[in-house]
């Protein structure tokens, strides 16, 4: 990224980042309009995303964000279950608009319903499942963000972020990249500081999972409490012998049963 400046260049930390949460791992089938982003294809079928590739349209897309005065005029967007808590999390920190789950059809047409909206760029998650929230787009020349594997479609998409869109971490930290950049690009988050927002926050979990996590976690309590009451009766005999009673109530026993036991056995 020469034609930027050097505060904008990746990091050898965000781009573990992105290798970590394998967002660099496309399909085995490729679009021909996404063959610039693909570095090669693995012996195995699957086609490898150039990461410097999908860091330089990250910032792009953040640049194109910030530049929008009011940042409720972003609205992003997702219907697959997987990328739902990213945007929400995303429109929590940015103030931007989301829309997690079903896109009812007339959102950006019809200004009869209720949930109608006019924004001036939307960022979707998956150029197929989110097809209808991108067609209107087109219909009422709002530009479209896409979050799109090797394999996706393109049609009317301005801005194309090439990344591995059928993992759960990869789209969770790519909308957090993307919240981290436009808040450096707005000012508001320092390039020398640390984002105090967890990457863990923009991951789906599974309610199922979410519940055996939960539970398993009781049950260590329980355990735990259950580990302690002994604890606290040693504790309790410990302070009785320091106190004197210990001594009083079972060494006398103790002696007097010696005592009777030696009578015993000298007759």
């Amino acid at each position: 990224m020469s034609h930027v400046p050097a505060c904008l260049n990746a990091t050898e930390e965000d781009i573990q980042l992105l290798l970590s949460a394998k967002a660099h791992l496309g399909a085995q089938n490729v679009d021909s309009h996404m063959l610039p982003y693909v570095f090669k294809r693995r012996s195995d079928g699957v086609h490898l995303i150039n990461a410097g590739k999908t860091w330089e349209k990250l910032v792009f897309a953040a640049r194109i964000i910030a530049a929008i005065e009011n940042p409720e005029d972003v609205c992003v967007i997702s219907a697959r279950p997987a990328g739902q808590r990213a945007v929400l999390k995303f429109g929590v920190n940015t103030g931007a608009k989301a829309i997690a789950g079903r896109f009812t059809p007339g959102n950006f047409t019809n200004y009869i319903t209720r949930q109608f909206k006019e924004p001036r760029i939307i960022v979707v998650t998956d150029p197929r499942a989110d097809h209808q929230a991108i067609k209107e787009a087109s219909y009422v020349n709002i530009p479209v963000i896409a979050f799109c594997n090797t394999d996706a479609p393109l049609e009317h998409v301005d801005v194309v972020i090439p990344i591995n869109n059928a993992s759960n971490h990869a789209i969770g930290l790519g909308y957090w990249l993307l919240a981290r950049e436009v808040l450096r690009l707005r000012g508001t988050l320092p390039r020398d500081e640390a984002w105090n927002v967890m990457v863990d926050m923009f991951f789906y979990r599974d309610a199922e999972e979410a519940e055996k996590e939960a539970a398993a976690a009781a049950a260590k309590a329980a355990e735990g409490e259950n580990w302690e009451a002994p604890a606290d009766a040693a504790a309790a005999d410990a302070s009785a012998a320091i106190s004197g009673n210990w001594e009083s109530a079972e060494v006398s026993d103790w002696v007097g049963e010696t005592s009777a036991a030696a009578v015993d056995w000298a007759a």
